[in-house]
């Protein structure tokens, strides 16, 4: 019985981390000057939360807890990381939709134990305007002239190092990394960065402006589409889990970010839940490199689109799209990969 609950335990701090922490600081940094502002990114942050906290809201509906019935690490480190959101930006008019997260955070923070280290917790009032990013200012340069000797001991050249040490450092220096082989590829006409950009400032007629754009940049000699079907959607009976999967996928297909476009969706009313994708990668084939790197890949069937069939091309795009209801059913959860 220990076994299955500290999985549980698990699952919910990877949610409460990878869902709710890291998209409430892709909120908030900007907004303290912690980096650029982009009103996309913010956007895709804010649309990832709220998606969060309704599969968290839909779990507490039934559960005062996270695991069991009682207080366990889930329940501190999600706490933890809602303290700072209620805190610093997430209002009562954007928390009151999800009224069980409001009801669980403030039963948390008002026990004995809770209270002791995070105090009086009292709710943000309105969202922090956006600050300029923080320059840093180079110190100023002392105005008092440098002693005679000092100025002296500069003026002195180094004695020449022993041309054995130069050699050693020759044979020590290290060797240049080969090159990816998708980079030796002929050029292609699309540049995946402006079909990225298109497709994340893109706010009405997505449809006509950035799918008609998808179409008119793609290249079929240069890149290659691809539908994957998770292999076991039989075992996702729990919203939150299959999420956490689907995030994982994304986080260790980072290195192809170079080489790739993804869509992940989530299929299904309730469990169990389908997980189906389509991804854009450079050249031919699924690079060979991602095949060994991110064993994920073995997990999912895939296939080839055939461009040449609009059945095909019609479901490319409204997987691109996040098209709701997709193919007859409700989407959980869409996520981007770009």
């Amino acid at each position: 019985m220990i076994l299955p609950l500290m999985a549980h335990i698990e699952q919910w701090i990877d949610f409460s981390t990878t869902e709710i922490d890291e998209n409430i600081l892709k909120w908030i940094r900007p907004r303290f000057g912690i980096g650029p502002y982009l009103p996309p990114v913010e956007e895709e942050a804010v649309t990832a939360l709220k998606r969060a906290m309704t599969a968290l809201n839909t779990h507490l509906a039934a559960n005062t807890y996270l695991v069991g019935h009682s207080v366990t690490l889930a329940d501190i480190v999600m706490t933890c990381n809602f303290n700072f959101g209620f805190r610093m930006i997430l209002t009562k008019s954007f928390t009151s939709t999800f009224p069980h997260v409001e009801r669980y955070f403030w039963t948390m923070v008002n026990q004995p134990n809770f209270r002791k280290i995070l105090g009086e917790v009292k709710q943000v009032e309105s969202v922090p305007p956006v600050q300029s990013a923080k320059k840093q200012v180079p110190p100023k340069e002392s105005a008092k002239p440098k002693p005679k000797n000092e100025a002296k001991k500069e003026a002195k050249k180094e004695p020449a190092k022993p041309q054995v040490e130069e050699r050693a450092e020759e044979e020590e220096a290290p060797k240049p990394k080969p090159k990816n082989p998708l980079d030796l590829l002929p050029p292609s006409k699309m540049i995946l960065d402006d079909w990225k950009r298109l497709y994340s400032n893109t706010k009405t007629n997505f449809r006509e402006v950035a799918i008609n754009g998808f179409w008119d940049m793609y290249d079929p000699e240069g890149y290659s589409l691809w539908f994957c079907d998770y292999k076991y959607n039989d075992e996702n009976s729990v919203s939150f889990v299959t999420l956490n999967k689907v995030s994982g996928f994304l986080q260790r297909m980072d290195l192809a970010r170079k080489y790739a476009f993804g869509k992940m969706l989530v299929i299904g009313g309730e469990p169990p839940f389908k997980v189906k994708g389509l991804w854009l990668f450079r050249g031919q084939e699924i690079p060979q490199f991602v095949l060994d790197e991110c064993y994920d890949m073995e997990l999912y069937k895939w296939k080839k689109v055939d461009i040449s069939d609009e059945t095909e091309r019609e479901r490319v795009n409204a997987m691109i799209e996040d098209q709701e209801p997709f193919e007859g059913e409700s989407l959980l959860d869409a996520k981007c990969f770009k």
